[in-house]
Order: C-alpha cells, then sequence, then structure tokens
C-alpha cells in the first residue's frame, strides 16, 4: 500500500454520522416548529415520509433535474403537504434550519478521529464530498475533522456530482495528485467505489453494513479501523 500518497475520503455516512446527525437536527425542528400542533401525526411518521421524498429529490439533483434551492425547500414543502400543511414560509423557515443546525451534531463513526491523526502522519488526505459547501465546511470544522485535509472538494465547486469522473478529475488537480498514487475511500458503491473504478483510481469500500456487493472495489473494510491495518 506504500504507493499510495493521496487519500481522498467521502465525509457523509463514511466520516460523519450522516444518520445519527440527521435524526437529531429533524428532531430538534420537528419541536421547534411544534409540527405536533400542526396537525403532524408524529415524528416517526414525519421523519419516514420526509427521509423516502429527500432521497427521491437528491436522485434528481444528481441527474441535474432540479437545482440545489429548490431541492433545499421542496424536501421540507412537500413533506409538510403529505400532511395537508401547505405553508411556503415554514417550508423556508425549515429549509434554513436544516442547513443552520445540521452542521452543529458533531456524531462520528467510531475511531474516525485516531484513525485520521494516524494517517495523517503517513499521506495527504482530502475530502470529495456531494454535500452543499454552505454545510459541509461547518461540519467540519465543529467535528474537529477540518485540520487534517489538505484539500476540500465539494461538487458544487465541480457543477456536476459524484460519480461524475470530472468531480474526480478536479479533486486530483486541486491535490496536485496522479490517479496511481491516489485512492477513494468510501460508503457508497455506486458514487464512491464505481466512480473511483470508472475514473481509474483505487478504493476501499467502508461496508458499515455488510452490503450485497454492486462493486469489485480494490479493498473492503467493515470499520474505520481496519483502514490501519491496510495503510
Amino acid at each position: 500500500m506504500s504507493k499510495y500518497r493521496h487519500l481522498f475520503f467521502d465525509l457523509d455516512r463514511t466520516l460523519w454520522d450522516f444518520e445519527a446527525n440527521s435524526l437529531l437536527t429533524l428532531q430538534e425542528m420537528y419541536e421547534k416548529r411544534k409540527l405536533g400542533k400542526r396537525g403532524v401525526s408524529g415524528f416517526e411518521d414525519f421523519l419516514k415520509f420526509y427521509k423516502d421524498y429527500n432521497h427521491h429529490l437528491w436522485d434528481l439533483y444528481k441527474l441535474g433535474e432540479i437545482e440545489k434551492e429548490f431541492l433545499s425547500v421542496e424536501r421540507f414543502r412537500g413533506s409538510l403537504k403529505h400532511f395537508n400543511i401547505e405553508d411556503e414560509k415554514l417550508s423556508a423557515l425549515m429549509a434554513e434550519d436544516y442547513i443552520t443546525i445540521s452542521p452543529t451534531k458533531t456524531k462520528l463513526f467510531p475511531d474516525t478521529i485516531e484513525v485520521l491523526q494516524y494517517l495523517s502522519a503517513k499521506y495527504q488526505l482530502h475530502i470529495i464530498t456531494n454535500g452543499f459547501n454552505e454545510v459541509q465546511f461547518v461540519k467540519l470544522k465543529n467535528s474537529n475533522l477540518a485540520p487534517f485535509f489538505s484539500q476540500i472538494i465539494t461538487s458544487e465547486m465541480v457543477g456536476v456530482q459524484k460519480p461524475n469522473p470530472r468531480v474526480f478529475e478536479f479533486a486530483l488537480l486541486k491535490a496536485v495528485a496522479a490517479k496511481v498514487d491516489s485512492i477513494m475511500i468510501g460508503d457508497d458503491q455506486k458514487v464512491d467505489i464505481i466512480g473511483a473504478e470508472n475514473f481509474g483510481i483505487d478504493q476501499i469500500f467502508v461496508d458499515y453494513h455488510y452490503e450485497k456487493m454492486e462493486s469489485n472495489p480494490t479493498y473492503k473494510v467493515h470499520h474505520l479501523k481496519d483502514l490501519l491495518q491496510l495503510l
């Protein structure tokens, strides 16, 4: 593994525990905006519909069929409408809440800091993320992750999302890295692993959930700490 000089990490669901932090954020928003009194049948019902609808909108965003600004508000507008609440102001306020509150949550996957401390002494570390600029940079700062990374690449900087090869090309240019000495580390088989493979760089699939394999990654681990054995 000594041939690698540059490690490119995904952020959400690889280092930063997106599901746990998003749950805390949405719970806080549900209480703050008193959605139970507005007619929502309960937080679990709201969460279930929101997650499915948000996932659908992100799929459209990745395909370039909707804009970031529309996604940001529509995920709440559509969720509220499902519960017969049509309130444009509330939708906008919730969109602002999410952007403001979610990056303040700091739950990381086990051993994240320890692993990054070890790897940063041996390699150049970078981030490649599909998240929004105003959220991802704050997440990294609040979670004490930012100091470990030389370059932080967001899809917004490029204008397309992973797995588009332009994202990886842009990241290597920013890092002054070559394909042969770079490796992508992420949890999403289609976005991180197949995307990197198609671009021509090696990959480490962080398979937290023992998924059915859709890809043939260069390496696979089940916990971040397993990276210490590989790298």
